[in-house]
């Protein structure tokens, strides 16, 4: 029942933006498996990727995808901290410590952690990811579920809080076969992505506890003719005009290409860009999975906006723009 109400939101499904790339992000720097030390693991990672990140201070906590095996491909979460300067004047110094902050420790992330997006609140860490696993045991070996989990870190990174996000109806909770790639905009405002179906559309909506009330969901954002999917890519940032996202579509030629929507405080859509930022180069276009710069960090600091991004799953590419350039781009949704 829940599935249908949400197959029947879909039905002002929108064209909003146009298949153009104008390329305005310069390269910053990248981060690759070897330049990093495990501090709490005994393992060297042959990916670190799709990273979370959120600035405190001046100093940057990233939050990366982290992969030790090509077995089974499982993920787990890790962390890491950079001066913001120092990492705009190229002085990181390398080989970086990072620590193991999340591993899959259960059945409904038998399969991994993902993709985390990151924010820093009364002096706590809140994560949104994507745990990749089972329903219940019964499950194994069949198709998975993708989980949206959330969880709750305090300033050392202790876990205090750990919960799996369901929708929430008069007739009970639902967990859709695949709910990822979410953002939290204001207290208790969520951006998700939500498969219904065949279609994977973004969707706002209420949280509410460690639900997401139905009634409240309203779907923002749709492939366009040209793509397979979209989804919310990165933490939503405050800016003047409102609060700015970045999202991700792939191509019917499999490639991942990027922009950045403006929402208001309730996750009503704005404006959009087209394509801002997409993989060019050896580094960017070949890896464990060709053609793919995926988000997950968004930070704005002295009228910059930072995209803090995996390419290829592999590594971690830095990617900057100015604030300006990119509402230059901005058309408005109407």
């Amino acid at each position: 029942m829940a599935e249908e109400i949400l197959r029947k939101l879909l039905f002002h499904k929108r064209s909003l933006r146009k298949d153009e790339t104008i390329d305005i992000f310069r390269r910053v720097t990248y981060f690759f498996p070897k330049d990093f030390v495990l501090t709490n693991y005994p393992r060297q990672p042959v990916a670190v990727f799709n990273p979370g990140a959120v600035l405190v201070g001046k100093s940057l906590h990233v939050f990366p995808r982290v992969i030790f095996d090509y077995y089974k491909y499982v993920s787990s979460i890790g962390h890491f901290v950079v001066d913001i300067d120092d990492l705009f004047n190229g002085k990181v110094k390398k080989p970086i410590e990072m620590e193991i902050v999340f591993w899959p420790r259960d059945i409904q992330e038998f399969l991994g952690c993902e993709d985390p997006r990151v924010f820093f609140r009364d002096s706590r860490f809140e994560i949104l990811y994507t745990a990749k696993g089972y329903k219940d045991w019964s499950q194994e070996g069949k198709p998975h579920t993708d989980f949206l989990a959330y969880a709750v870190l305090d300033e050392d990174l202790n876990l205090l809080e750990k919960k799996y996000v369901s929708i929430k109806s008069t007739l009970g909770d639902f967990i859709p076969v695949s709910m990822k790639d979410s953002s939290f905009v204001e207290s208790n405002v969520i951006l998700t992505r939500i498969t219904v179906g065949d279609t994977k559309v973004c969707w706002r909506g209420r949280m509410e506890g460690d639900s997401i009330d139905l009634y409240s969901l309203d779907p923002v954002f749709f492939p366009e003719k040209w793509e397979t999917k979209v989804g919310w890519s990165t933490n939503a940032v405050r800016v003047k005009r409102g609060y700015l996202i970045g999202w991700h579509a792939v191509l019917k030629d499999l490639t991942y290409k990027n922009g950045l929507a403006l929402v208001d405080g309730r996750g009503k859509l704005l404006g959009t860009t087209n394509y801002v930022l997409s993989p060019k180069g050896v580094i960017e276009e070949y890896g464990d999975r060709i053609r793919v710069i995926f988000g997950c960090g968004l930070v704005v600091y002295e009228g910059k906006v930072i995209w803090i991004g995996g390419v290829s799953d592999w590594a971690i590419g830095v990617f900057e723009a100015d604030e300006g350039e990119i509402m230059n781009l901005m058309k408005e949704a109407t």
